[in-house]
């Protein structure tokens, strides 16, 4: 039986940089002949992609957020089953845009969702499973501001106001410091060879 693949999640606000850093991890894992699945959430599956596509579509404003909430785990339940644990289980690593933090920091943070909520359902859907790694690319809600926009069309969580961002940041760091062994925080900010060094490095330690 193949040894259990590692499970690494990257997170962090609007215009934080992911979809690059997730490139950098990506062609890392590959020359070094580490077989990695990469994903995002919510999406993953068709199931996924289409709850993905509900909840960020603006005609969907206003939207109730337990709706969203319970969207977002039905979504992640079916990534789990069909995406995640089958390749954990088979020794590939997964490298996932996004996991159960962004639930804690955007409905939780942003929407006010009680913690414990979002934790009967993580326990609920996970179990046990936890990532082995969570990247935060953190970035002034400013600065992530203006690279949205650059963007065009923004989707339903992008054309949230400032504050909003504001407790969902606030949210990642104070995960971030309660879980110092799982999270390395990262500046996104510094220049992106800086930035794409420190992702390495920690990914350099799961090796």
């Amino acid at each position: 039986m193949a040894d259990r693949g590692r499970f690494i999640t990257v997170e962090g606000i609007e215009g934080a940089g992911k979809s690059t850093q997730m490139e950098v991890i990506g062609e890392f894992l590959g020359t070094r002949n580490i077989p990695v699945v990469m994903t995002r959430e919510p999406g993953g599956t068709h199931l996924g992609e289409a709850v993905r596509e509900l909840l960020l579509t603006p005609d969907n404003h206003g939207m109730a957020t337990d709706a969203e909430l319970l969207l977002i785990f039905a979504a992640r339940a079916e990534h789990l089953h069909k995406v995640i644990r089958p390749a954990l289980e088979s020794g590939d690593w997964v490298l996932s845009d996004r996991f159960t933090d962004a639930t804690y920091a955007y409905q939780g943070g942003g929407r006010g969702i009680a913690q414990a909520r979002i934790g009967a359902l993580e326990e609920w859907v996970q179990g046990s499973l936890r990532p082995d790694l969570t990247l935060l690319l953190d970035v002034p809600v400013e600065a992530g501001m203006a690279r949205i926009e650059k963007r065009g069309r923004p989707d339903r969580f992008e054309r949230e106001n400032r504050e909003f961002f504001q407790r969902i940041r606030d949210n990642y760091l104070q995960r971030a410091t309660a879980e110092p062994r799982r999270f390395r925080r990262i500046d996104a900010g510094a220049p992106l060879e800086q930035v794409s060094r420190e992702v390495l490095e920690a990914i350099g330690a799961l090796l």
